[in-house]
């Protein structure tokens, strides 16, 4: 539900998006020029003058000097960033790889401590608002020990970034609504289908025509939604709405943004953007959760929950454990987005998926039929070959 947020709004927010562009030492042929002397104004020689040794005394063998000298800057200027390349560039996929097996670990670990909270504290608003709370607490953190730099705002971007501030929200409180009632992987499964709603949404917000690659991927995507859905043992109707509602939330405030975000001006970065959000959130959701639920965080409801299997202190340091991996998971994935391209971020998340139904299934031990697992790898490849097909650009109309 993160990634597709930040991969149209980084775009749109930020005009100085990254310019990949290697930059080139010019070869010195100041040889060249150091033959030319300039004499002041007032002197009673002119302007200009030439040594006896310049180009224009000995123009032959100077110049061929002169292209010699040219021709070996340039040789040695086109090896050294390669030799230089090479070390930063190992360094890179390092760092990547580390970032990806953090993004997956945090969320494996958010996704199994959310539904052991959800089992037995059903109150999917309240504990949402309080994961935004300590994502807003991390935030206020990083900006007060000046870890990464405070957002600049201007008038014309309060409207875009509210908005996408609302719809985060309900994304968030959807996901885990559904969570609360039906298995994580079948949650995971429904989300697989949001690639359909981008292309839904896009054609009908910004008149885009998917390539026939594209429209094509999406029929796996929803035949294994589909075949997922009728073989699903914990499958129910509340959980499977608010899946689904959560894509049509997401999928709808990425297309959004993309129409209305503003260019002009310098814009949120990817970790600033995620943060804004995440506030707006957090008070967002404080009165919705007071009027739909009450104030459930006390002794007495805690107590409640801890009847059923759970002692107190342990619901305690799972709810923290939520918030922490809940922002933590969703702010590395940011920082990943800024390093890669959408498209190799959208099929890092295709595999996220994957690895977070597997672990679920694995942890919970979760009954999965045959005819389920099918269509839960039909849909997840599904994703894969709409990940690829983004990639393929339509070819412009002859004149």
């Amino acid at each position: 539900m993160e990634s597709c947020a930040l991969t149209i709004s980084s775009c749109t927010l930020n005009p100085k998006s990254l310019n990949h562009t290697n930059r080139i030492t010019i070869p010195n042929i100041i040889p060249v020029l150091r033959t030319i002397n300039y004499k002041p104004a007032n002197s009673t020689h002119s302007v200009l003058s030439f040594r006896s040794n310049s180009i224009f005394n000995n123009s032959s063998k100077r110049v061929h000097y002169d292209l010699a000298v040219v021709r070996a800057a340039a040789a040695s200027a086109s090896e050294t960033p390669g030799e230089a390349k090479s070390p930063a560039k190992v360094g890179r996929t390092l760092q990547l790889a580390v970032m990806f097996g953090v993004w997956y670990m945090l969320n494996i670990y958010f996704n199994i401590f959310n539904k052991q909270v959800l089992k037995v504290f059903p109150y999917p608003t309240t504990i949402t608002t309080f994961q935004f709370g300590c994502g807003t607490l991390m935030v206020l953190v990083m900006w007060a020990l000046k870890l990464h730099p405070r957002p600049k705002f201007y008038k014309s971007q309060i409207v875009p970034v509210l908005m996408l501030g609302v719809t985060h929200t309900m994304g968030n409180l959807l996901t885990n609504i559904s969570l609360g009632k039906v298995a994580v992987s079948f949650t995971h499964t429904i989300k697989a289908m949001e690639p359909f709603f981008t292309v839904v949404f896009s054609v009908l917000l910004l008149s885009e025509r998917p390539t026939i690659w594209v429209i094509s991927s999406l029929v796996p995507i929803v035949g294994g939604v589909v075949l997922a859905s009728f073989t699903e043992a914990s499958f129910n109707w509340i959980g499977f709405g608010s899946a689904m509602a959560s894509n049509v939330t997401n999928q709808s405030r990425n297309v959004l943004s993309k129409k209305f975000m503003v260019r002009n001006e310098e814009a949120l970065d990817n970790i600033n953007l995620f943060s804004v959000i995440t506030i707006i959130s957090f008070f967002l959701l404080i009165p919705f959760a007071l009027l739909l639920e009450g104030f459930k965080l006390t002794p007495e409801y805690l107590q409640i929950a801890a009847s059923k299997g759970v002692n107190v202190k342990d619901l305690c340091v799972r709810f923290v454990l939520t918030g922490i991996c809940f922002h933590s998971y969703q702010q590395v994935s940011y920082m990943i987005l800024h390093m890669v391209s959408p498209v190799t971020h959208a099929v890092g998340n295709c595999v996220k998926r994957v690895v977070v139904i597997v672990s679920s299934v694995l942890f919970f031990q979760t009954p999965v039929s045959p005819i389920n697992s099918l269509g839960t790898g039909l849909a997840l490849a599904g994703v894969f070959l709409y990940s690829k097909a983004k990639r393929i650009k339509p070819k412009p109309k002859a004149a």
